[in-house]
């Protein structure tokens, strides 16, 4: 080994022991980082095989993380890391099972920028990372490739699925491209599909569809998808198909939740807003929507700062919120909220307020106003008219914390029919709620909750860390409905919009056919 190295008494072995039967875990596993330095240098650069690939993280700034998922838990006897001229001085290598709670295998102090090869490892986990603590150079971390070898938990299991058939692409955006498949079959049983796109994993799902998104206008993709089941069996990939991107602007991508942080830490295993947040922040949105109950219990100024701060807090700077019903619970209602996100909560003077990014019209509304038996002040009603009156933007969604319909615990909420039935009737493309701790899907209704191509889609995302509810009967309208934490990913071009729940394993839960802006 070419670095020194610091085993944790959990990690002592000898390399001797190393056991002959070690396979590469890594090569084609779905990566992610916490940055990357441009477009060329993307975490799967560096599990491609390639030492004319490489990895690199966004220059100057510590920490910074590579996380690997191995698709099933193994034990890990030796990482090497192959370095370009970008190297850590200082890093440590951890394990997961569930990818947000890591422990470490190895600490290295010494490193010098050569081949570190890290054996006599015993590490057990699904998730392996590399974590730069100090660089050595000015710039970021950078190497061509990480490889993790060690043993699969087989339990004896050695055939491997069928190979899916029938891949096939829906109506391409500009930035996303729909993909459905059938389902494999395995002697024990399916347990996800890798997609590749251009040869690379780049996403698992446990459905038999996927929507790729981010991706660049006018530009060729090709597709495969491999089933994979509990012991780690891989299957061919399936016969590839080839998919080109319409033309228009690039787009962007958001992230939304409500209902957020419980009073706990990362310390508890339980606490789930640090797994929330970690799933912001590996999809680097543009901005973070949160549709209220941004902190529990009562939303005093010290809760936030002991809780929500020390998580969701590290996105504050982009974060367009809205208050919940716990944010009036304050001795003075509303205080603690407006004094942790200060002019955030009122950019325009109020806490219900409208911005715009691309060709989108945001709508932020305080629905403690239209939520208690008695239809709200009329100068909040008539701001909304305004605001849609004067929108030039071609797409419009609104959000706001107590959901028109909900098959969750709460329920539908007619006190905000007129609310409602005001977005429907200026054709707002996307409404996002959420008070009732769950996950739910619509298809677009009407004013009446039918279903109706040319109204809303709601989803309430009532699933960022609060303890979750129990279900009534999903609605006739539901598309989607869990009982599940996770995270909405928004992905948004300048006439057209694709939603994802991801999951706090990083997986995509729920995935939204692409609409078209009604405008």
């Amino acid at each position: 080994m070419l670095a020194a190295v610091v085993l944790l008494p959990s990690a002592i072995a000898a390399a001797a022991t190393a056991e002959a039967a070690d396979v590469l875990l890594s090569s084609g596993k779905p990566v992610a980082t916490s940055t990357i330095e441009s477009s060329s240098y993307t975490g799967a650069k560096a599990v491609d095989g390639s030492t004319t690939t490489r990895w690199a993280s966004a220059e100057g700034s510590d920490p910074q993380w590579l996380r690997i998922d191995l698709g099933q838990s193994a034990t890990i006897h030796r990482v090497v890391l192959n370095w370009e001229a970008a190297y850590a001085k200082k890093y440590r290598i951890e394990v997961s099972d569930d990818g947000t709670t890591f422990t470490t295998a190895a600490t290295i102090d010494t490193g010098d920028g050569k081949i570190d090869d890290l054996g006599g490892l015993t590490a057990r986990g699904r998730f392996v990372r590399f974590v730069g603590l100090t660089r050595g150079t000015s710039y970021g971390y950078s190497f061509w490739e990480m490889q993790v070898f060690g043993t699969t938990d087989t339990s004896g299991d050695t055939q491997a699925p069928t190979t899916p058939a029938g891949l096939a692409a829906g109506t391409a955006t500009a930035t996303s491209v729909p993909l459905t498949w059938g389902a494999a079959t395995d002697n024990v049983g399916v347990t996800g599909y890798d997609i590749l796109r251009n040869g690379t994993a780049v996403a698992t799902s446990a459905t038999t569809s996927y929507t790729d998104t981010g991706l660049t206008p006018a530009t060729s993709y090709t597709y495969a998808v491999r089933a994979r089941d509990a012991a780690g069996n891989a299957s061919p990939a399936s016969t590839p198909i080839t998919v080109r991107t319409a033309a228009g602007s690039a787009g962007f991508v958001l992230a939304a939740a409500g209902d957020i942080a419980e009073q706990c830490t990362a310390s508890s295993s339980s606490c789930i807003h640090p797994k929330t947040a970690k799933l912001v922040e590996n999809m680097n949105p543009a901005a973070v929507i949160t549709m209220g109950d941004n902190q529990y219990d009562d939303a005093h100024l010290s809760d936030f700062r002991s809780y929500y701060d020390t998580t969701w807090g590290r996105f504050k700077s982009k974060t367009k919120p809205i208050p919940g019903n716990h944010e009036t619970y304050d001795n003075t209602p509303y205080k603690g909220y407006d004094d942790y996100f200060g002019a955030i909560a009122k950019p325009q003077g109020k806490r219900y307020y409208s911005w715009e990014m691309g060709n989108w019209h945001f709508i932020a509304l305080d629905s403690n106003d239209f939520a208690t038996h008695e239809f709200g002040p009329s100068e909040q009603l008539e701001w909304l008219k305004q605001d849609l009156a004067g929108n030039t933007k071609g797409c419009v969604a609104a959000y706001y914390h107590h959901p028109r319909w909900s098959s969750g615990d709460h329920g539908d909420n007619p006190d905000s029919a007129e609310l409602w039935n005001l977005l429907v009737a200026n054709k707002v493309d996307l409404v996002l709620n959420g008070h009732d701790h769950n996950y739910e899907r619509f298809v677009p209704q009407n004013a009446d909750g039918k279903a109706d191509p040319n109204g809303p889609v709601e989803i309430v995302g009532g699933s960022g860390g609060a303890g979750l509810y129990d279900l009534s009967p999903a609605h006739p309208t539901t598309a989607k409905l869990l009982k599940t934490y996770g995270v909405l990913k928004l992905s948004m071009t300048d006439t057209s919009f694709q939603t994802q729940l991801i999951g706090v394993d990083s997986k995509v839960l729920d995935s939204s056919p692409t609409y078209t802006c009604h405008q």
